[in-house]
């Protein structure tokens, strides 16, 4: 009988030095699997938007659920009055604004007049207004459109009732979702740590999960309290200034101020227009837009990098260009999501080895520490 070759028996089939090189990733299928993942955010957004507000709620509302379960409240009860809250929030919101809206949309012909009369005498000192207006007055079809404005808003009102059931049903779907996220418990937490094989790759995914619930109720919360605060010194500045509905200006300066550097400047915008309507004197518009855009600019250089911690400050760049692809991809509702998302990804970042230098292209302006292996600058000559 043969001997037996031990160390043959022994021998890892696959041997260090015997390993074949690792092949490098196909960017061409990388690409396509980038642009088929984009195309799918794109055509499915009535169905993951919902889906994606009801993770983020759910992120930010597991530290109430978990503080009153250690209360002895069950989380099916936490979770019902954490969804009535919202429902009664969004039909309060509704209940406020529906007024000096329905003022406004009744008004809209008038205000159109108006403000084409104002473009028409500023003719003179925008040249690039005064060609404008040469073009429309050239054009038979937008006299026809200037005489009866009207039109124009009763087909802005039909398409609002036209996709009204949608917005509801999306705005359900994210309440359910919610609740039952939140009822479920830490189910969901269990599901995606036994996921995972070892203990380390446990360990690690739940404490990625927790520092997303951290980092998403902070950022949140924070940015939630700045922009009622904002709103508020918005609806004063402008009640101060004499302009219509202050309350409608403070409601928007809330609503646009979750959309970072496109929700300040399109307020100013708002604010602009309906000043040059409302007032005879050019120089009252610029002063209105002047203490909008001031008011948002200390909100944004001073008061949110004081109150949000560094940690959760993003490149700036980075920011602007995922506000603006979730725009094209979502619209308005991707604007709001795109930095909450921004964050998520931010934090995956940093406990999934392999991704630490994404990790730190998002960061903001801290910098970047030397690594063990980087030797420490010379010192100078004396």
């Amino acid at each position: 009988m043969a001997p037996v070759n031990y160390q043959a028996l022994h021998k890892f089939p696959f041997d260090r030095a015997e390993r074949p090189p690792r092949q490098p990733p196909s960017w061409p299928l990388v690409g396509l699997f980038i642009l088929a993942t984009v195309a799918a955010i794109a055509l499915a957004r009535d169905f993951l938007m919902p889906i994606t507000f009801a993770v983020l709620l759910f992120f930010v509302f597991i530290p109430v659920r978990r503080r009153l379960s250690r209360l002895g409240v069950p989380p099916v009860v936490t979770g019902a009055a954490i969804v009535f809250s919202l429902f009664f929030s969004i039909i309060a919101l509704f209940w406020t604004v529906s007024g000096p809206a329905g003022q406004l949309i009744s008004d809209m012909p008038e205000i159109q007049s108006a403000l084409t009369e104002k473009l028409q005498s500023l003719r003179g000192t925008f040249e690039t207004i005064d060609t404008a207006m040469a073009q429309m007055e050239a054009d038979p079809e937008s006299e026809e459109d200037s005489v009866t404005p009207g039109l124009d808003v009763a087909s802005a009102i039909l398409n609002g009732l036209y996709t009204t059931p949608g917005i509801l049903g999306q705005v359900a779907l994210t309440l359910f979702l919610l609740f039952f996220l939140i009822a479920s418990g830490d189910m969901m937490y269990l599901k995606i740590v036994q996921s995972f094989d070892t203990l380390h790759e446990k360990r690690r995914a739940y404490s990625a999960l927790r520092e997303i619930e951290e980092s998403l109720g902070s950022y949140l919360g924070a940015i939630a309290l700045i922009n009622a605060c904002l709103g508020v010194a918005i609806g004063l500045a402008m009640w101060a200034l004499g302009m219509p509905s202050p309350l409608l200006f403070g409601l928007l300066a809330f609503s646009l101020n979750f959309i970072p550097y496109l929700g300040a400047i399109t307020g100013v915008g708002i604010a602009f227009l309906v000043a040059l309507v409302s007032f005879d004197d050019l120089g009252w518009p610029i002063l209105v837009a002047f203490t909008y855009l001031t008011i948002t600019t200390l909100e944004g250089q001073v008061i949110t990098p004081y109150f949000v911690a560094r940690r959760l400050q993003m490149n700036a760049v980075v920011v602007f260009l995922t506000v603006a692809l979730w725009a094209w991809l979502w619209s308005v509702i991707g604007m709001i999501i795109a930095v909450p998302l921004l964050v998520v990804i931010s934090v995956i970042s940093d406990h999934v080895p392999g991704l630490e230098k994404l990790g730190n292209f998002l960061a903001g302006d801290d910098p970047v520490p030397l690594a063990e292996d980087d030797p420490p600058e010379p010192a100078a000559a004396p």
